[in-house]
């Protein structure tokens, strides 16, 4: 098996040196350049400090600079850490604060973000240093190097002197205190789901692929090494596409995909705009989606729409690793109410739903969902206390003994023929457009705002491209606040899309016996009121 993740490229590289490995716009990149620029940062990382025991961050949109970044990390044996260039500063400085990169390389386009990242850092400490990959730095920049540097340094030449235990990357998701949590992924759990889907799905060199996620989203992981793996021609999909359900639609035809993996509510989007004619896409064989339900009306449309293409459904959190259960689903759903399963468990994963009491449910009974086996993370980063708490030792009874599994918070049953259904949160996580949300980030973020009195967020389901509206009920500290204040006060503060898109002034928020906010019927307000 391959020992990290970087391999692939070299392997690739001598293999089919000039077969397309990435396209970006009107912009190409073959194995050997990619390779090539990924050898050239690894020598610029370890003689600016870089190596094991030391994190990178990655401050950049989906482009080819950004993965010959992160190839060249895992050859300098560094851990990245992807960072949002569209998150606010003060948000990407807790998260710089909390891993502490060497160096954080940076997109020219992000360059106006990364200044106000390091003064924020510096307002509590050193800041990093910065580099940038793909053009000269500004005059007068203080840079550990920038883009041309990156092109004509001295390469690499060695292997990665990480382990496969070793970190890969660091994906940061929303805390439920207001800091975000930083999920530590091993080598091992991303070779090994990579691995197992490439085989399963029949990926093949010179597939075309969609690669839709942003950097800092776990879905992105298998999209990058998982055709790096395979030696796929990985596309990737510009952002703004998926504001224009047309042009969307139309990139999958123009491009030709054979694959595209994304969350549903992409698709749900464009069905509801009605692009995707009768047997559209001719040569796309395989449609995947995960990190949210996908709308069984949206699924039905789109499924008749095109009956040449296999529908998988893939579900698991960040913290097991892109995916952890898959079902292809065989047949159109015969009313717009059925659901789709989450299916079995991926190659090397296990599933096993638990009572309260923390005893193996029985098949047909819900409970909390809990992963085990190969794709199980590292815990969270500096964070034991909060790992401890959601990686567990459990004994399912099987005869195989005591071993760890994640406790999701998600409720499922597994049914007679060993099939995981799943039922919904068991605590204020939501997912929004595939994003994972505390609803506490978002109410860290308000209690720190003068222009409010008291507030309280909730989440209401739309069954559309959403996934759910998150909604803020609140009691305003002046007369003259209202959604159009809060949102600019909160932009500064949080991403765009956790800001809450329904809100609802009160002179007083509900409150249950014991003085709690009655979130219950402020949740069936919103419901009862919607739009």
């Amino acid at each position: 098996m391959t020992a990290t993740l970087d391999a692939w490229a070299a392997e690739r590289a001598a293999g089919m040196p000039d077969r397309t490995a990435i396209v970006d716009g009107g912009r190409r990149v073959t194995f050997a350049e990619l390779e090539d620029r990924a050898r050239r940062l690894a020598g610029l990382l370890a003689r600016h400090g870089g190596g094991p025991g030391q994190r990178v961050g990655l401050l950049s949109g989906k482009s080819i600079d950004a993965i010959a970044a992160m190839v060249g990390a895992s050859r300098a044996g560094m851990p990245y850490v992807p960072l949002d260039p569209a998150s606010p500063a003060p948000r990407l400085a807790r998260i710089v604060g909390r891993c502490r990169p060497r160096l954080v390389l940076v997109e020219k386009a992000a360059w106006p973000r990364a200044l106000e990242l390091v003064a924020e850092c510096s307002r509590d400490g050193p800041a990093p240093l910065l580099a940038l990959i793909d053009g000269p730095a500004p005059a007068g920049a203080d840079v550990a190097f920038d883009g041309p540097a990156a092109v004509t340094a001295p390469p690499a030449d060695t292997p990665s002197p990480a382990t496969a235990d070793a970190p890969a990357h660091i994906l940061f998701t929303s805390g439920s205190t207001g800091v975000p949590k930083g999920v530590v992924v091993p080598h091992r759990s991303v070779i090994a789901f990579v691995e197992w889907a490439n085989r399963q799905f029949g990926a093949r060199p010179g597939e075309r692929v969609s690669g839709h996620s942003p950097l800092h989203f776990d879905l992105s992981s298998w999209d990058i090494w998982g055709a790096l793996a395979a030696g796929c021609e990985l596309h990737l999909v510009a952002p703004r596409l998926n504001l224009n359900p047309a042009r969307l639609a139309q990139f999958i035809r123009d491009r030709r995909l054979e694959r595209w993996f994304s969350v549903p509510s992409v698709l749900s989007y464009m069905v509801r705009f009605d692009v995707v004619r009768e047997n559209d896409f001719p040569e796309l064989r395989r449609l995947l989606w995960c990190g949210e339900v996908f709308p069984t009306p949206a699924l039905r449309a789109l499924m008749s729409r095109l009956p040449h293409v296999e529908f998988t459904n893939l579900y698991g959190p960040t913290e097991t690793t892109i995916a952890s259960s898959w079902h292809t689903v065989e047949r159109i759903p015969a009313a717009d109410t059925d659901d789709v399963p989450i299916g079995r468990a991926c190659g090397g994963e296990e599933l096993l739903v638990l009572r309260d009491d923390g005893t193996p449910a029985a098949p047909g009974e819900t409970g909390e969902l809990c992963i085990g086996g190969d794709g199980l993370t590292l815990g969270y980063w500096d964070d034991p206390e909060t790992t401890a708490r959601a990686f567990v030792t459990v004994d399912p009874g099987d005869g195989r003994g005591a071993r760890t599994f994640y406790r999701t918070g998600d409720l499922a049953h597994i049914d007679e023929h060993g099939v995981a259904w799943f039922h919904g949160r068991r605590d204020h996580q939501i997912k929004s457009r595939g994003y994972r949300i505390e609803l506490g980030e978002i109410e860290t973020a308000l209690h720190a705002l003068d222009e409010l009195a008291e507030s309280a967020v909730v989440a209401v389901p739309t069954g559309g491209f959403e996934g759910h509206a998150i909604c803020c009920a609140y009691v305003p500290a002046r007369p003259d606040i209202g959604p159009v204040e809060l949102r600019r006060a909160l932009s500064g503060m949080i991403p765009p899309y956790m800001i809450p898109a329904r809100w609802l002034a009160l002179e007083a928020l509900p409150k249950t016996g014991n003085g709690k906010i009655d979130r219950r019927s402020l949740r069936e307000r919103f419901e009862r009121e919607q739009p």
